[in-house]
């Protein structure tokens, strides 16, 4: 069997088409272990994702000075049923969490019998999720089962909730322009196709001046596009019937939903009038097949860059968010921390209406995945406290010696006799498994004690604000 044919039979890869498939391969690194061998130690710096081909992995960790075993990954097993609620596909993969999150492995690996994987470094993978989004599909699931699966195990419990809010966060966000890139690589097989009948059809019938007039249209597409694109969907449909119309009027016919591709262009009317007055009326309608096919090539192209972009912003909040890759102490832009975990918090966020107020502050020198989960934890009660739907206000500032963040929502407020409670462990006010009443403990635990600054709340029904302070030099706030 072919590498490739071994990729295709991964679930992970199962519905990528023969080019991505041959890139993964031309990409990997093959790596054959011993019985015994170890692949990766628990806490060393993740730079690979492993696909496993053949053989198997032990997967364990010691905690309290007892190594436990978490896991075991089998390609046998991979072909069976699940059996305790482990997907069949997390078998076949690992590695991913921490490349993810940017730090180190969570357990160690250790090689059962003759082991072949196939390597991929920390870039590669990167662009695995990129050109070839349908990965997310099987990837997330797992990585979701991992971070459940660990937190059961070990007890990195404020690291592995992160992860999860990085999950739900990359879950929600990768589903849009994941799915973008797929509808448009689709389509964009089939088009240039088309497009390339249409171009020698175009060179073959163009004289001189119609090529340059219709290449300098194409040239100046995006300006007319912004012009005359359409508002909405009514008025899409009005400049589609109007461009079917003029086609008619000229005897151009044969071409299905160019009128819509045209429309959606902003190519009205008075657009192709411009080609009619100088195209002869033979090569019309071949002028404005190409045109109209270009304009959609182009678009689709577009598409597929802009999704790329978008998942490659996305993967830069995870990594701004966790940022377990460098050391724990670091100087930092409160903003970014800030901005990170609104991204990541996105899937909850869709119906809260967010007010930014950053001032210019100098760099802090803190624990910065430390502070994104207090900021993980405002946010979620301030989204709670407005069931979902409100405003939210962040702001920060300098005062004397200090940073200072607010967290302000719009939601039913904090009754008095409650406010004095809030910082105390186990202290919930949310309904019975909603809440472990550690959040805001742990967050007063991570500003007071490991940053020597200070958290503070006040509250009336539709104004809560939260207020950090944190020192901008050595003295506390």
């Amino acid at each position: 069997m072919s590498r490739v044919d071994q990729l295709r039979d991964v679930e992970l890869f199962a519905t990528l088409n023969g080019e991505q498939l041959r890139w993964l391969d031309d990409e990997a690194e093959p790596v054959v272990l011993q019985d015994g061998d170890v692949l990766f130690e628990d806490g060393e710096i993740a730079r690979h994702f492993y696909v496993l081909l053949e053989g198997e992995l032990l997967i364990t960790k010691v905690v309290d000075g007892r190594e436990h075993v978490l896991s075991r990954h089998s390609a046998r097993m991979a072909k069976l049923p699940p059996v305790d609620d482990k997907p069949a596909a997390a078998h076949q993969f690992t590695g991913e969490l921490p490349l993810l999150a940017g730090g180190g492995y969570v357990a160690k690996a250790t090689a059962v019998g003759l082991t072949t994987l196939l390597a991929y470094d920390r870039a590669a993978f990167l662009e695995i999720l990129v050109r070839c989004p349908q990965v997310c599909q099987v990837l997330l699931p797992v990585l979701a089962w991992r971070i459940h699966s660990y937190e059961a195990h070990a007890g990195r419990r404020a690291m592995l909730e992160g992860l999860g809010t990085l999950t739900a966060g990359l879950a929600h966000e990768l589903n849009n322009p994941a799915a973008a890139v797929s509808r448009s690589v689709a389509e964009l097989g089939g088009a240039v196709r088309e497009l390339a009948d249409w171009s020698w059809r175009w060179g073959r019938i163009a004289l001189p001046e119609e090529h340059v007039v219709v290449t300098s249209m194409l040239a100046a597409a995006e300006a007319w596009e912004q012009v005359n694109r359409p508002r909405d969907a009514f008025e899409a449909a009005e400049f589609s019937d109007a461009v079917r119309d003029w086609l008619e009027d000229r005897g151009v016919t044969g071409l299905d939903g160019i009128d819509t591709v045209l429309a959606d262009h902003g190519v009205v009317p008075s657009v192709l009038a411009t080609v009619a007055r100088t195209v002869r009326p033979e090569a019309l309608d071949v002028a404005v097949g190409y045109l109209g096919l270009s304009l959609h090539s182009r678009s689709l192209v577009r598409d597929v860059s802009e999704a790329g972009q978008r998942i490659s912003a996305l993967l830069h909040s995870a990594k701004a968010y966790t940022n377990l890759d460098r050391a724990p102490v670091q100087v930092v832009d409160l903003a970014e921390g800030l901005e990170a975990t609104l991204a990541m918090q996105s899937p909850r966020l869709t119906g809260v209406r967010i007010h930014r107020d950053y001032a210019d502050l100098p760099p802090l020198t803190v624990y910065p995945s430390e502070l994104n989960q207090v900021w993980t934890n405002l946010i979620d009660n301030a989204v709670d406290a407005m069931n979902g739907s409100g405003q939210l206000w962040i702001s920060t500032k300098l005062e004397a010696h200090c940073a200072v963040v607010e967290i302000r929502d719009s939601g039913i407020g904090i009754a008095p006799d409650v406010l004095p409670l809030l910082f105390q462990p186990f202290f919930t006010t949310k309904d019975i498994g909603q809440g472990t009443g550690l959040g805001l403990h742990l967050s007063h635990d991570i500003i007071t004690q490991r940053h020597n600054g200070s958290i503070d709340v006040t509250s009336v029904p539709g104004d809560t604000r939260f207020t950090v302070r944190l020192p901008a030099d050595s003295v506390h706030c």
